[in-house]
């Protein structure tokens, strides 16, 4: 089992959509998978699951118990029972893929969480918090048999982030094409050392929930949300797209390569095949393909032609399209089971 996290502290570079998508293939590709939503916004339970109100969240939470991460870690975080619930997360309509759900109240544990990793020496009695959510994922893992475990995470670098991330085996980085998103790589390369840093404290064997003795790494990034001409990004995204991998190789990986948090270059050349150092893919915008993947709470490349709701040359463009997705995403869960080994 491995615990894969996708996180970029930008926000709208399809982080939801591509967890979402991204599991659907893994599934199909006959892992069995379990996607993880950890941002208290609840878009990926929404996605896969077709919610829109209030009402429908606590629907799911009266009948379906221990469904989310908030419920299962709570218990660690109040002291009110000390250890975490392993979930029984909900099956999608894909057999082989199944959701932990949104919170909305995970929001409130972030300041424990943040108390926890600052003051734990002082309180020893609060050390087991940060660790509780990674030992709580890898619970669930276990009790369900899961292969693959996808995080999508919160656009921060809060304290919950900074353990769901550390917690991971590996992670991704999701950009979109512009300035924003080459500056929070800058960022990351900052933020994900210190982030390793203060987790140290936390490696030891002798609390109840430590951290994993060795830190996540880093597989790749993807770039996504371009608009595409003859397959390819059209020259004011690929511009972007080209600074952003400039950044990742040049900045990102020499701040990560000597604290153990990423692969080598060689590792993922051996098992990438569009052979671009650390860029995992490319994924064009899903442009109108998106509303319909919502509407049927269906990834883009599995709509039927019924779902698409088009008809003649529209609809023909729209196959086409979802065509396109459905080997850019084959080839990225092909190519994240070979490097997340």
């Amino acid at each position: 089992m491995k615990i894969i996290s996708l996180f970029n502290h930008k926000g709208g570079v399809s982080k939801t959509t591509t967890t979402f998508n991204m599991g659907w293939m893994l599934a199909e590709l006959g892992h069995k998978t379990l996607i993880v939503d950890a941002d208290p916004q609840c878009n990926l339970t929404a996605l896969a699951m077709g919610y829109s109100t209030a009402d429908d969240f606590d629907e799911i939470y009266k009948n379906n118990p221990n469904c989310d991460i908030y419920t299962c870690i709570k218990p660690v975080v109040d002291g009110s029972l000390g250890k975490v619930i392993p979930s029984d997360p909900i099956v999608t309509t894909n057999p082989n893929l199944s959701l932990l759900c949104g919170n909305i109240y995970l929001s409130e544990i972030e300041t424990q969480i943040g108390v926890a990793l600052t003051t734990s020496t002082a309180i020893p009695a609060i050390r087991n918090i940060p660790g509780s959510i990674g030992a709580f994922l890898r619970e669930t893992g276990e009790k369900h048999k899961f292969d693959y475990i996808l995080v999508d995470m919160s656009p921060s670098v809060g304290a919950l982030n900074e353990c769901l991330l550390m917690c991971s085996d590996y992670f991704i980085v999701p950009t979109s094409p512009d300035f924003f998103c080459a500056q929070a790589i800058k960022s990351l390369a900052k933020v994900l050392p210190r982030w390793n840093n203060e987790i140290g404290n936390f490696r030891d064997n002798n609390i109840l929930y430590p951290f994993p003795s060795e830190p996540p790494k880093f597989i790749g990034f993807i770039s996504q949300k371009y608009r595409p001409r003859n397959n390819m990004p059209v020259k004011s995204f690929q511009r972007w797209i080209d600074i952003i991998k400039n950044e990742v190789t040049s900045t990102l990986i020499p701040s990560l390569d000597p604290i153990n948090m990423t692969i080598s270059s060689a590792e993922f050349m051996s098992g990438n095949a569009s052979k671009e150092p650390f860029n995992l893919a490319n994924i064009s915008d899903f442009n109108s393909l998106i509303a319909q993947s919502q509407k049927h709470s269906t990834p883009v490349f599995a709509l039927s032609d019924e779902q698409i709701e088009q008809n003649g040359v529209i609809l023909d463009t729209m196959k086409e399209n979802r065509d396109d997705f459905r080997y850019n995403f084959n080839e990225l869960a092909q190519t994240v089971v070979a490097l997340a080994r």
